[in-house]
């Protein structure tokens, strides 16, 4: 049996390796691109089964059995209130989607310094996001754990206090050689190596594809899943918390008769957004850009609107609005107020991207190199050219809507 570790950071993957029963296995590494659009003379290099799990964003790390993905791990240090906590959904989701177990290292709380009304405080993490990675387990059957980044969080609620100040209350592993890497002391980090070493043993002696779908009923899986649950409740998880109060519902003719403007006597909007009685509108009163938004906008539909694997197994519509929006319910319509959100930033982005386009060549223009870069992109056009935002804006938004323009889908 041959593994293959694919990293962002090779000090994180031996640290994977050495720290759980891939530490005794044929193991190889291997550098991961995230994308085209970052990575033009490389990313077309990786297989695609590889390729399938970055289409949305790069996880920190992909380990694969004989070709076969088995899980990915992404890991962060970031305070994780608010939206922020949501930054890295996208990737998780991306995994998940392909049947490949993810595993998310965050921090229950960092230590932030505020110099307006000179403070040192914990900020703690948001707990939408273990219902968010619960809806997501629900949906795919397969693993999507949570596990706390060490911190001092729990022993010194003081953050002055904390003998790691230094690193924001956050513990990192002693050794050089894992340099960035979380306490590999810590009962988190024990827990999660436990859980991939049941993973491992799973796809070993089962395969992998028949392992996917039993490892929802390992113990260690079920006591992981129930604590994320008991974190969510303990603490005072609800929907009214970031990003869920950054959103409203609306019937959706309110969101076809906004863009009715767009119609004519020879087009009329497609059946899909027809199709759902009601639309969940995600307000962003800011000027278009990427992080927090895209995972943010991620979570917002597992935790209010999917139901199925696609997006087309939705309850309700998923609209992203760049803009405070007004309810006008005697128009039975929306008003978009904002000023700050333009459609030429989105298409500016767009237009930016396909600079990455080869398609537009002679082969004659072509270096040698590229070639092999052409014929991906003849397969799969700009999709994996464009930039991580705007690749995911487009795959989960049914519409995106500006104050001065709107893209939607018709199906």
């Amino acid at each position: 049996m041959n593994y293959r570790i694919w990293y962002s950071t090779e000090s994180f993957a031996d640290y994977i390796i050495a720290k759980t029963d891939l530490s005794h296995k044929n193991c190889t590494k291997r550098k991961m691109y995230e994308s085209d659009a970052n990575n033009a003379t490389q990313f077309h290099t990786m297989p695609d089964h590889i390729k399938q799990i970055l289409y949305l964003d790069a996880p920190d790390l992909i380990v694969e059995l004989d070709s076969e993905p088995i899980f990915s791990i992404e890991v962060s240090t970031e305070a994780g209130t608010g939206h922020n906590v949501f930054q890295r959904f996208a990737r998780l989701a991306a995994s998940v989607e392909n049947n490949v177990p993810a595993f998310y290292i965050y921090p229950e709380a960092v230590i932030i310094n505020r110099t307006k009304n000179n403070t040192t405080k914990w900020d703690s993490i948001n707990p939408l996001v273990f219902r968010a990675l619960d809806n997501v387990m629900s949906i795919y059957k397969i693993p999507a754990l949570f596990y706390y980044f060490p911190s001092d969080y729990r022993s010194h609620a003081l953050a002055t206090s904390s003998p790691n100040i230094g690193s924001k209350g956050l513990k990192y592993d002693a050794s050089r050689n894992y340099a960035g890497s979380p306490d590999s002391r810590d009962a988190e980090m024990n827990l999660m190596f436990n859980a991939i070493n049941t993973l491992i043993n799973v796809v070993e002696t089962t395969g992998v594809i028949k392992g996917r779908e039993i490892l929802l009923g390992k113990r260690i899986i079920i006591d992981r899943k129930n604590f994320m649950q008991n974190e969510f409740s303990a603490k005072g998880g609800n929907n009214n918390m970031s990003p869920l109060t950054a959103t409203i519902k609306v019937p959706t003719d309110y969101i076809l008769n906004y863009l009715k403007t767009y119609e004519s006597s020879s087009y009329k909007i497609g059946e899909l957004l027809r199709s759902r009685k009601e639309t969940i509108v995600y307000k962003v009163d800011a000027g278009f850009r990427g992080d927090p938004y895209p995972g943010a906008l991620a979570a917002i539909d597992y935790l209010l609107c999917r139901e199925g694997k696609t997006f087309e197994d939705r309850e309700y519509n998923l609209v992203m609005a760049w803009s405070n929006v007004v309810v006008d319910n005697t128009k039975q319509t929306i008003i978009l107020k904002g000023t700050k959100g333009k459609i030429k930033d989105f298409v500016s982005a767009v237009k930016s991207s396909e600079s990455k386009n080869l398609l537009t060549k002679t082969y004659a223009q072509l270096r040698h190199s590229e070639i092999p870069r052409y014929y991906m992109q003849v397969r799969y056009g700009s999709m994996f050219s464009k930039v991580k935002h705007i690749r995911v804006f487009s795959y989960f938004a049914d519409a995106i809507l500006f104050p001065d323009g709107a893209l939607w889908r018709d199906a």
